[in-house]
């Protein structure tokens, strides 16, 4: 297993940046595809984006495509999510979440077995 922790969330306005970050607890981090997930009052938890083990490849949800990058530092087992032109449907708790590296990047949450605590973004309007 390895631990995961996002930091970075806080209350923001329409139109404002933020950046979360997700810190794992181990090096085999490295060899991990990563996913960040939000979860919004009574809704299930929906994918946001992913970024395979190596950075060569991501993917966005439809809904913050444009808006939101995911990067990743492995030499500081982190990666990062920069959340730019925030809007009031972008409030959830946003959670990081990890598995081992495949061919093809996953979008959902029943295929990542590490998670983090979550982190939580609001957006007022």
């Amino acid at each position: 297993q390895v631990r995961l922790v996002e930091s970075g969330g806080g209350l923001v306005k329409a139109g404002d940046s933020l950046r979360l970050s997700c810190a794992a607890s181990a090096r085999i981090f490295e060899y991990f595809d990563m996913g960040w997930f939000r979860q919004a009052p009574g809704k299930d938890r929906e994918f946001v984006a992913a970024i395979s083990w190596n950075g060569g490849s991501t993917a966005y949800s439809d809904s913050v495509k444009g808006r939101f990058t995911t990067s990743r530092d492995n030499a500081k087992n982190t990666i990062y999510l920069q959340m730019d032109s925030l809007k009031p449907d972008d409030t959830a708790v946003y959670y990081c979440a990890g598995k081992v590296g495949s061919n093809t990047l996953v979008k959902m949450t029943y295929e990542y077995d590490n998670w983090g605590q979550g982190t939580q973004v609001t957006v007022s309007s």
